[in-house]
């Protein structure tokens, strides 16, 4: 990416469903009001065609210039959705949001401060810390937070270099991208024992190791560059909670495997996931134990979430070393 004062972000939304289209309205205003002018917004749909046309009318509505809607015929799919909106982008920064998130003031220039302030940074990521809908929430253990695609497990007071960028609140320089795409074989779960589908999650960080493989650059994680992301009560009913600590058990499992084929730079593998479970170990749950005495109710609802979703961790795990296993929970995980 050439070297300029104010670079051109791009930020590409993606969106599949008629129900998040408050979200993303809420979501325009926001990027709307940045204190880095220098955007523009790619909007991706897909399924149907009237959330494209929503989006359109409410922007040109608000006089958003800086807005075009993609609308995408081809493979469904977040990963593919987002390689269309690449496809779209013109700036020299491409980052992306979910549709939920709503980025801080500052989003935008302390991504472009990023790059600008190290150019052997080829990605960005930071914190989404959840924005509690429906008058709940505040239970939740932050060494939990990953089933409801929050940063709250993570530890990071200072920029530093990261394995992987999260898809919720990331961005690449636009170079990357003659190089790399986002893998469509993933983002989804359906056959996914079978190759055709390799699990829910994950096509942000095969794209960030594959990244980082074919450049030699770095991913930083800047607590700056900070996202609110929603998180609606459905996501702490125990049939989420299983079938997302399911498909990211899954997805390391497959991850795991990938690098020992292909030796990607990141040598410590799934070091991560080794310190928080070690976080969970010595310090969750003996609080959560320990908590009983004095709020039962809370620590309970804690140490119930916690026993569902490390098993179910577990069995996604071993449903890509055990394939009898894999089919069954697949199936029952499936969409």
């Amino acid at each position: 990416m050439p070297h300029t004062a104010d670079p051109l972000v791009s930020v590409v939304v993606c969106s599949y469903s008629t129900e998040r289209l408050d979200d993303v309205k809420e979501l325009l205003s926001a990027l709307g009001g940045q204190s880095y002018r220098r955007i523009e917004v790619v909007f991706v749909g897909e399924r149907s065609r009237e959330i494209t046309e929503t989006v359109e009318a409410h922007a040109r509505a608000k006089g958003m210039r800086n807005v075009q809607t993609v609308f995408n015929t081809g493979t469904p799919g977040l990963a593919a959705a987002r390689n269309l909106g690449v496809c779209h982008a013109r700036g020299d920064i491409i980052a992306f949001l979910d549709d939920d998130a709503l980025p801080f003031p500052d989003w935008a220039r302390e991504l472009a401060r990023t790059f600008a302030d190290r150019p052997d940074v080829i990605g960005a990521t930071g914190p989404a810390l959840p924005l509690w809908q429906d008058g709940q929430g505040e239970w939740f253990p932050p060494e939990f937070q990953w089933i409801i695609s929050c940063t709250g497990w993570f530890p990071a007071e200072k920029t530093r270099e990261v394995r992987n960028a999260w898809g919720m609140n990331m961005a690449f320089r636009r170079d990357v991208f003659e190089r790399c795409r986002f893998d469509e074989r993933l983002g989804g779960n359906m056959g996914a024992t079978d190759g055709a589908k390799l699990g829910l999650l994950g096509e942000d960080t095969v794209f960030s190791l594959e990244a980082r493989r074919q450049t030699g650059g770095s991913i930083v994680f800047n607590p700056a560059v900070r996202v609110l992301h929603k998180v609606y009560a459905y996501r702490f009913q125990p049939r989420f909670v299983r079938r997302r600590a399911f498909w990211e058990g899954y997805t390391k499992a497959w991850l795991k495997r990938r690098q020992g084929r292909h030796a990607p730079p990141d040598r410590a593998g799934l070091a991560t996931e080794y310190r928080l479970l070690r976080r969970i170990a010595f310090g969750f749950l003996p609080a959560a134990i320990g908590g009983l005495a004095t709020n039962p109710a809370r620590s309970w609802r804690r140490l119930s979430l916690a026993a569902d979703a490390l098993l179910h961790v577990g069995l996604g795990y071993a449903a890509v070393l055990v394939p009898p296993l894999g089919r069954i929970m697949c199936k029952r995980y499936g969409q």
